[in-house]
């Protein structure tokens, strides 16, 4: 028996497990019919067409003695923590099979096959992207979802630069980092930020941008920071495409009820108490306005504005999962002790400690 059959029936049950696994998330999870359906009659095209090798392939299937079941025990590569993780480990997982399947085929002379298999391949390409599309708003909540929000400052930093700072945060656990410089040059600011995003992005940090839409979109960042009186929410996604992240600066219900309905993906809350960071702010809108998003509104937010240590707890406590802490935190002796001690407090608050 030529073992090239058993390498094809192995991939054949990679790629059509790839897809059962697939085509259930879209069947139960998010009951979508149309992609479940279109994932199943690539999975029957998948079996089906292998009628010139099937018995071939039955005879040649040796599981007992495959081994690669004890280096797969071994290793803990095929780790999901997500259900993007799983959306694209098994997508690569049929698509990887399917190439092999290909390959192999035309070394038994069946080009024919080969060249249907390709077909199949490219489908599920396609597949993916469609699974991505619908899965995007959850993978944008994963991104934002975390408990502080940290902002740079450079002239609040204790004569340290970005950079530096960003290294502590990083080192701290934080999760979501945004650039905001107002009065530095385009240039500089530009290469601060592409030094950031490499750093963001071996960390996995969220990095978002204040402002700089043109930066955010050079340098690829996850998303950019707009307020009230900058482009229209509608434009700035018509620039930045559907897969960034936009966040909008909000100070009344109003507003709130508007970003929600014009797509933002997450808002500001704030100013919470006074605050000198930014030079054109608003009045302080209180803790009642926290209050109101933390009931009302279904998209992530975060509290700034303001916002100290000593006053975090009262923050939680009106609502807010996520709070922005700047010149606290940058200007920190240690950037890292002062994150770890915020977020004691942040923790005893909502555990009622």
């Amino acid at each position: 028996m030529h073992p090239i059959y058993r390498i094809i029936d192995a991939n054949l049950n990679r790629a059509s497990e790839g897809l059962r696994v697939l085509e259930d998330l879209a069947r139960f999870y998010y009951n979508d019919q149309s992609l479940s359906e279109m994932i199943k009659q690539l999975r029957h095209k998948v079996r089906k067409n292998v009628e010139i090798c099937r018995e071939m392939c039955l005879k040649a299937r040796d599981s007992q003695t495959d081994v690669g079941v004890k280096v797969s025990k071994k290793l803990t590569v095929d780790d999901r923590q997500s259900l993007e993780d799983l959306v694209s480990a098994n997508f690569k997982r049929a698509q990887e099979a399917l190439r092999v399947i290909e390959e192999y085929l035309k070394v038994l002379g069946e080009y024919t096959a080969a060249k249907m298999y390709e077909g199949f391949r490219f489908e599920a390409y396609s597949l993916e992207k469609e699974f991505h599309m619908m899965n995007l708003p959850e993978v944008k909540k994963v991104k934002l979802d975390t408990d502080l929000y940290c902002i740079t400052g450079e002239e609040y930093s204790a004569g340290r630069d970005n950079i530096q700072v960003v290294e502590s945060m990083i080192r701290a656990g934080i999760k979501i980092i945004q650039y905001r410089e107002k009065d530095k040059k385009l240039l500089q600011k530009y290469r601060e930020c592409l030094k950031i995003r490499q750093l963001t992005k071996e960390a996995g940090v969220t990095f978002i941008i204040n402002d700089d839409i043109d930066i955010a979109m050079l340098v690829q960042a996850d998303g950019v920071h707009i307020g009230q009186d900058d482009l229209p929410i509608e434009k700035v996604r018509e620039l930045v495409g559907v897969e960034m992240i936009i966040g909008l600066s909000t100070h009344s219900p109003e507003q709130a009820l508007d970003a929600v309905q014009r797509g933002a993906d997450y808002i500001g809350v704030g100013p919470i108490y006074r605050t000198f960071t930014k030079k054109d702010v608003c009045e302080p809108v209180g803790l009642e306005y926290l209050e109101y998003v933390a009931n009302n509104i279904d998209i992530p937010f975060v509290a700034i504005g303001g916002i100290k240590e000593h006053n975090i707890e009262e923050v939680v406590a009106r609502g807010a999962r996520c709070a922005a802490l700047i010149t606290e935190i940058v200007g920190a002796e240690s950037i890292e002790k002062k994150i770890k001690s915020i977020r004691q407090k942040m923790k005893g608050c909502v555990n009622g400690v």
